[in-house]
């Protein structure tokens, strides 16, 4: 241990003090022995300092900070250089706010693309979604300040994420849900992980010894420090013995006690309470260097909204361009239309919201730019509602128009932490809109802001589509240094976009809407679905257009890389994303027909060619092998494919491997399937043969008592009269919020109270609410009514009575405010 004299110097109580918050954001502090607090801010959109009232939803305003693009934005540049220049930024801004741990980059999967949480991360794909996390956390971590990679893992959904129990099979785990952590561990080397609310095969992830110890600290060599997310602790004694070192807000000593009698009862030995002490000091220590000596509290504003600004125009990607109708030309007239162009849709909803230091807009920089705006019009409701009167006058406008830039996309309390979206539809008031315009004039560029990907049947009635995805503060300005050709597109899509949502892989088990939820399609998620399965998609994985044009030539495969040529062919400088894709001709063991495993963008000026080289790694050819629980590569002959996008492969070549002689992990006749990659409708009995046990139940018992794990949403079938009025009430209150406009204050409702479990009561409220008053509201949900309220009340009133002889004492522990709670 690192620290093991200043381990030897404390308490008991002292050591359990530190193992969870000091309040929302701080860390508990120990002066005598000169132990400081951290201070935990959400990211990495920017940073989100609060100085007022805590929440981790977004609810209250920040410090200002600088809003970058999204990571779902980020992903389509395909550079990590440039993640590591946005990731230093925010280093940089976390230092000047005395920020210690920046709470992100988030690499968890687009398994489905209805989980409400997508724009926060980067991709469908581990590979790309690892590699651009690990230059985010190389740049933050390069200013002093901590990375925390998160949520671990398999949360690829909003609704019910607090228990949600997430079924996956172990190989799929390994290739598609661990590989972008092991590379934000492994070649990022994040200071802290972030675990998830939910279940992972039956277990608190944060108390999930394979995850936790066997994967996590054994097999990657993490010797970081574990952060729940906020109010993700379950069993805080079960969580510590994995590993799980830091509670996140504080529960006012609760949790400290439980530890405390936890080594008392031999639970858990005090050497492994020093071993966690030890890693949470030093992160507090290497975190705390950086204020130790001279540094900057004053950033250059206009700076870093000019790397947000490079961020942006680097991630916007050309879907189409009919005709080229881009870039616009001077003597063009053009017409704005969409309430997006007036106030711009930059940034998700939730915990990453940022309060930006600058804000553009389109309408301002289109009248910078030059290019000549005969007028704007909002044409739609920002918030769905039709408005005809609204369609008349942009019609009319349009009219006079050469081309109608028309600015589309989802609204804010759309796309929100804490609940998923309902469809892949942008509303239908906004389709009307572009219906009606057509009819005006073919000369329609859509410019699509959202931070997921959606279904576009009105496609053909566009002659161009802009997707600038969710582009921070500066991403309206962006945006017009490419309508008008000062900046070149060169984004590719991080996603796939499938024709329409029936037609993506887990569409038949997204989302889990009670106990658990299934992934059926195991390692056949985004492109590798449907690439293997034949399906036609709208855009493909890695697609993206150029105001230029590419050739490629001359592939030769090494045993340790792949080199080619690129020739810009256009007449206008740009970059373009080369990809690298592996396909293993053996059919032996099912595996997606082809698999990301590199990338390289390269800039070139018109007949400019340049070689590109990319590297064969340790992930390369590998697949997990569930007999020999270890990574294995299997002897065959390898595809190598250099493409412009998952269906446009340029360049072929190939290469033949020994492998390491592992025996086959399945029977082919139990997995047909999986074999095809047809997996839509995979049947219990094939799920069973690749999990290699019995499904477990997904229903809830409705004949068992609630307890701490059951949602407040679970009311509706609870004993007590009074749980079930609650229940009917707050529907109604969604309902009414709805009813009347205020949508983003009605979905506080399915964010923070609907899909909770009652123990988030107890440890979201910061000791306000406690587990022994949290029997007493459970007695009551349960059908004891008075009962109930006696046990509420006398714990109410045996709180009080404890904060105020804490109050009145010396001591600098806090967890001495608790004793163990007895249960009727």
């Amino acid at each position: 241990m690192k620290y093991k004299d200043i381990i030897s110097k404390m308490t008991l109580d002292e050591k359990a003090s530190l193992m969870s918050g000091k309040d929302f954001w701080q860390t508990q502090n120990i002066d005598r022995l000169g132990i400081d607090s951290m201070f935990l801010a959400d990211g990495p959109t920017g940073l989100r300092k609060q100085a007022a009232a805590a929440d981790h939803l977004g609810l209250n305003p920040s410090i200002p900070a600088t809003c970058f693009p999204t990571a779902a934005t980020v992903a389509n540049s395909w550079n990590e250089e440039l993640g590591e220049l946005i990731g230093k930024t925010l280093g940089e801004e976390a230092v000047a706010q005395k920020v210690n741990v920046l709470l992100g980059p988030g690499v968890n999967m687009k398994r489905n693309p209805l989980c409400g949480r997508n724009f926060e991360y980067f991709s469908e794909d581990p590979y790309l979604a690892g590699k651009l996390g690990a230059a985010y956390i190389r740049g933050i971590q390069s200013q002093g300040v901590a990375a925390c990679v998160k949520h671990f893992c398999a949360n690829n959904q909003e609704e019910r994420r607090m228990s949600i129990d997430t079924i996956v099979d172990e190989r799929t785990l390994r290739e598609i849900y661990l590989t972008a952590f092991e590379i934000a561990v492994k070649e990022g080397k994040t200071r802290s992980v972030m675990s998830s609310y939910n279940k992972l095969n039956g277990y608190y992830t944060n108390e999930n010894i394979h995850l936790m110890r066997d994967i996590l600290r054994d097999e990657w060599g993490f010797d970081g420090c574990v952060i729940t997310d906020w109010g993700g602790s379950n069993d805080r004694v079960a969580g510590l013995c994995a590993g799980n070192e830091l509670e996140m807000p504080t529960t006012a000593g609760e949790t400290n006690q439980e530890i405390i009698q936890a080594v008392k009862a031999g639970r858990i030995k005090e050497e492994e309470l020093d071993e966690c002490v030890d890693r949470l000091l030093d992160l507090i220590f290497v975190t705390g260097e950086v204020y130790r000596r001279p540094h900057k509290s004053v950033l250059d504003e206009e700076e870093h909204h000019m790397i947000a600004r490079k961020a942006a125009e680097e991630s916007i990607v050309l879907l189409k361009n009919e005709n080229n109708i881009l870039p616009l030309e001077q003597c063009d007239k053009v017409a704005v239309i969409g309430d997006f162009a007036r106030k711009a849709r930059y940034q998700g909803a939730g915990s990453s919201i940022v309060n930006p230091t600058i804000l553009e807009n389109a309408l301002d920089c289109l009248e910078a730019s030059g290019i000549e705006n005969i007028g704007f019009e909002p044409g739609y409701d920002r918030y769905g509602k039709t408005n005809r009167a609204q369609i008349l006058k942009a019609c009319s406008l349009a009219e006079k128009a050469d081309v109608i830039l028309l600015y589309l996309g989802l609204d804010e309390v759309t796309e929100a932490e804490g609940l998923d979206r309902q469809n892949m539809k942008l509303p239908k008031n906004q389709t009307d809109l572009l219906n009606a315009l057509y009819d005006v004039s073919p000369n329609i560029v859509v410019i699509l802001s959202c931070g997921s990907a959606i279904e576009m049947p009105w496609i053909n009635k566009a002659k161009a589509v802009l997707h600038g995805y969710l582009g921070g503060q500066a991403g309206a300005g962006a945006m017009v240094s490419v309508l008008t050709g000062r900046v070149n597109p060169s984004g590719k899509l991080a996603e796939t976009y499938s024709i329409d949502y029936e037609g993506t892989p887990s569409y038949h088990h997204f989302p889990g809407k009670e106990v658990s939820v299934e992934y059926r399609e195991s390692i056949f998620i985004g492109y590798r679905y449907y690439d293997t399965a034949d399906i036609s998609v709208l855009f493909p994985f890695g697609y993206g257009l150029s105001y230029t044009t590419f050739a490629y030539s001359d592939i030769q495969v090494t045993a340790d890389n792949v080199t080619f040529k690129v020739r810009n062919t256009g007449n206008m400088p740009g970059a373009e994303v080369t990809q690298l894709y592996v396909g293993c001709k053996s059919d032996a063991i099912f595996r997606p027909k082809k698999e990301l495993k590199g990338f390289a963008k390269v800039t070139l000026t018109p007949n400019e060619t340049k070689t590109i080289t990319i590297p064969f790694d340790d992930k390369t050819f590998r697949y997990f092998n569930v007999k020999t629980n270890q990574w294995e590569i299997e002897e065959a002959e390898y595809d190598i494919m250099i493409g412009a996008s998952s269906a446009d492969i340029r360049l072929t070549g190939s290469i033949d491997l020994k492998g390491s002689k592992a025996p086959l992990p399945y029977d082919r006749n139990s997995l047909p399937s999986y074999y095809t990659g047809k997996v839509s409708r995979v049947t219990d009995l094939e799920f069973t043969n690749l999990l290699g046990h019995d499904i477990p139940g997904s229903k809830w018992d409705r004949s068992k008592p609630l307890d701490y794990n059951d949602t407040i949403s679970q009311c509706q079938y609870a004993k007590g009269w009074v749980a079930r009025f609650a229940f009917h009430a707050i529907n109604f209150a969604y309902w009414f919020l709805r009813k009347i406009g205020k949508r983003s204050t009605a979905n506080i409702i399915p964010m923070s109270i609907y899909h909770m479990p009652f123990r988030g009561i107890a440890r979201m409220t910061g000791g306000v609410v406690n587990m022994p008053m949290l029997d007493g509201i459970l007695l009551i949900v349960n059908g004891q009514f008075f009962k109930g309220v006696r046990h509420l009340l006398r714990e109410k009133n045996r709180l009080k009575k404890q904060k105020a002889v804490f109050s009145t004492t010396d001591s600098g522990v806090s967890n001495r405010r608790f004793d163990t709670h007895e249960k009727d």
